[in-house]
């Protein structure tokens, strides 16, 4: 299992992804984990787990998806790596 992890002390938020079925993220309620943060669009990513592996897929956000603060359309991610998406920050690691 996957955990991402906000950075903000005031709000925390926990996405776990487990492996299967992918998985999105966005403020609309479509989207698999619900998140109310400004700058998400409604559909903003999707998520793909596998035992070994986390994949993140921008799905035309209009604010953009981030690792380690470099814009990406599709990226893989690992333990200790920083997805962002809006202003909401998440910290990748494994369980």
């Amino acid at each position: 299992m996957w955990i991402l992890r906000s950075t903000n002390e005031e709000t925390e938020r926990i996405i776990r992804v487990t492996s299967g079925t992918p998985r999105t993220v966005g403020r609309g309620p479509r989207s698999d984990f619900v998140v109310d943060v400004t700058l998400l669009s409604r559909v903003h990513c999707r998520l793909q787990a596998t035992q070994t592996e986390l994949t993140v897929e921008d799905l035309g956000s209009t604010n953009g998806t981030f690792v380690n603060d470099r814009r990406v359309s599709e990226s893989p991610l690992q333990s200790g790596d920083r997805l962002r998406l809006g202003r909401l920050e998440l910290v990748v690691s494994q369980e």
